[in-house]
Parts: structure tokens; sequence; C-alpha cells
């Protein structure tokens, strides 16, 4: 969420406002850069290049969140029929595919 800019929440008060805004303002940079260094980027909005960068990297993001997870640690999965379905070990480390289900819910939603 952070990465796509889509949930920057960071908490009211004045201090933690700031601290969003820097945040806000890095994030613009970083994807700025990226988007100058691909000249098949150039018509793309920030927006678009945070997506297709998330596309590209949301499995070595996932990979990095879990590598060190325990083996006894596991990811909840809500399916249709409301049975409660769990990862494999170390939330899924292993498993080959990204849990997407959560990525364009509002965190607050999930």
């Amino acid at each position: 969420d952070i990465v796509r800019g889509k949930d920057l929440f960071l908490g009211n008060n004045d201090n933690d406002k700031v601290k969003k805004e820097k945040l806000r303002g890095n994030l613009e940079k970083i994807f700025e850069k990226i988007k100058t260094s691909n000249s098949n980027m150039d018509t793309l909005s920030l927006e678009q290049v945070r997506e297709y960068w998330w596309a590209l990297n949301r499995e070595d993001v996932w990979k990095a969140l879990t590598c060190f997870a325990d083996g006894s640690e596991e990811y909840f999965i809500q399916s249709e029929n409301n049975t409660q379905l769990f990862s494999n070990p170390k939330c899924g480390h292993e498993q080959g595919n990204v849990p997407t289900n959560l990525d364009y819910v509002p965190q607050f939603l999930r």
C-alpha cells in the first residue's frame, strides 16, 4: 500500500503529518527517477509507474517480507465459501505464488 501510494496513514498529529509528507515526497522522487530512467515510461503518470513497478516486484517484496518467518507462521486466506485456508509454513514463502487477494482492498477493511 505504501509503495503504491494508496495508504500512507501514519496518524493525526502534526508530527505524523510531517512524516507522511516526507514519505510521500521521497516516494515521488523514487518513482520519478524510475520513470526518467526508462524511456518506455515517458507517457505514464507516476501512479501508473508505481503500479507497473509493483506488478514487476510484488513477488520479490513478498519473499523479502517472509524470508525470516518462522516455520510455524502461516498466512490466513479467506476462501469464497467462508472457510479458512492457511498457506504453507513461513507464510507461504516457498509456495511460489504471492497472495494478492488483498492488494486492492483498503487497509482499514482488512
